[in-house]
């Protein structure tokens, strides 16, 4: 029997020792996280990337950071510890009365006065919680249902949050598998990629459908796929139609991607951001990519 202990001891020291869903969230993971839908359509009882309501999304953001939290706002104001106001942590759960009869909406605290949630006019989104126009009025109190502590910031934690954005190489290879595309030429088109390289199929793929183009004869892999850039690209790759001004402040008509960013306003591909910016210069990170996809797809 003693050797047998002995035998498990050694097999439990020798095993690494793999933290829980819990244990790995903190609250920059927990933004992070949140902030991947951003954009994404309010849906009535919705709980999936497809479209969200308030505590639909809430849940779901939570689940994933490893926390189980139950499904209507109700159910949720009812959870936790109340946190007032001036005590408000990133991932405390903040609540609103917008129908008059008591809780009616969720979001998340994400610091900074600002919360993210899923509004019903705009779908996920960024807001003040001491908006004078709203939400202010509106807000009856936290609770907080995990204690995320903040992360410490390594240069490991900051190379995963660099890779989190898309390049041009990787939103290529992407939306060329989504669509089955095939390579008609071998050769490469661009004086930056030789025939050479293993991803010169994706490369040769976009570029004759008109997907990438490139930039004075390159096409600069490993930059970073923008959100103007990313309205070209699955406009072409979808070929979408039809142009709606979206209004967006950043977005005049005289800019050069305003066609593009006009026509995924107008099949609802995108809303912007709540402040009345699309975001031009953003980076794209793959699971928005991935988004904006799905709902192209759909049209």
């Amino acid at each position: 029997m003693k050797r047998i202990i002995i035998t498990l001891l050694a097999v439990f020291l020798i095993l690494p020792t793999l933290p829980t869903a819990t244990e790995a969230s903190t609250s920059n993971q927990l933004v992070a996280t949140a902030k991947q839908y951003l954009g994404v359509p309010y849906k009535w009882s919705g709980t999936t990337p497809s479209g969200f309501d308030c505590s639909g999304y809430v849940q779901f953001v939570f689940a994933k950071n490893g926390v189980s939290l139950p499904r209507t706002t109700g159910e949720m104001f009812n959870t936790g510890t109340s946190v007032s106001k001036s005590n408000l942590q990133v991932g405390d759960l903040v609540f609103f009365n917008t129908s008059g009869k008591g809780v009616s909406h969720v979001g998340i605290y994400i610091g900074s006065n600002n919360f993210i949630h899923s509004s019903s006019s705009k779908g996920i989104m960024v807001s003040s919680i001491n908006d004078p126009y709203y939400w202010g009025s509106k807000y009856i109190g936290a609770k907080r249902v995990k204690n995320f502590s903040a992360p410490t910031v390594t240069a490991t934690s900051a190379k995963l949050d660099t890779n989190s954005y898309v390049t041009r190489l990787e939103a290529a290879e992407t939306i060329v598998k989504a669509l089955g595309l095939k390579a008609k030429s071998k050769d490469t088109y661009y004086s930056d990629i030789y025939s050479t390289n293993p991803k010169i199929e994706y490369i040769n793929a976009a570029y004759e459908a008109g997907i990438f183009t490139g930039s004075n004869g390159k096409f600069n892999p490993n930059d970073k796929l923008n959100r103007s850039q990313m309205a070209k690209v699955i406009t072409e790759a979808y070929k979408l139609n039809g142009q709606k001004n979206g209004g967006f402040k950043d977005v005049p008509t005289n800019h050069m991607f305003y066609g593009y960013i006009s026509t995924l306003f107008h099949n609802n591909v995108t809303t912007g951001y709540e402040n009345g910016y699309y975001g031009v210069t953003d980076n794209v990170t793959k699971t928005q990519l991935q988004k904006f996809i799905d709902r192209a797809k759909n049209k």
